[in-house]
């Protein structure tokens, strides 16, 4: 078994626990090390062309923007295939309800058929919100599966939790 991860994750500026700090890794960055160690998987980073703001207030507003415009922002790196993978995790942030609109970027370049996902959602509150609406659409052909919500302050001490639930996932 292959397993893989992909994820989008924001260094610098974040909101935890009802106030913004610096993080010199972000919350999904963490959790995918948490994962990529438990269940041996590679590791693809979602990064755009054009940088959020530094500042987290007008990052969000940025990110409704592109949720309202339904925008795909262009990526450094596009992900080929998935075809060497049998187990696929979607790692993110919670921006607005889903995830950032990068990711979906990426999934939606992706034949899943025959693959299995799991997705992880980071959060300062708002747990799963939308996204498991939208991974069905995203991710065309998978099995959709396990998924988890870790809270974003409680990130960097969640790591028995998600390896936990990563080798689950995998069987």
């Amino acid at each position: 078994m292959k397993n893989l991860v992909i994820f989008y994750s924001r260094r610098g500026q974040n909101y935890v626990n009802g106030s913004v700090k610096n993080l010199s890794k972000g919350n999904a960055e963490l959790i995918t090390g948490f994962i990529s160690n438990a269940v041996d998987a590679d590791v693809f980073e979602v990064d755009t062309v054009k940088p959020y703001d530094q500042d987290y207030m007008v990052c969000i507003e940025e990110a409704k923007a592109e949720l309202r415009a339904k925008a795909r922002p262009e990526l450094k790196e596009y992900l080929k295939s998935v075809d060497a993978y049998d187990n696929i995790f979607i790692v993110g942030p919670n921006w607005w309800g889903i995830y950032p609109m990068a990711i979906y970027n990426q999934l939606e370049k992706l034949d899943f058929t025959g693959k299995t996902v799991h997705y992880v959602v980071t959060h300062e509150g708002s747990g799963l919100g939308g996204v498991p609406k939208t991974m069905k659409k995203a991710c065309k052909g998978a099995k959709i599966c396990e998924s988890l919500a870790v809270h974003g302050g409680s990130a960097p001490s969640s790591e028995a939790k998600v390896a936990n639930w990563a080798r689950k996932a995998v069987g």
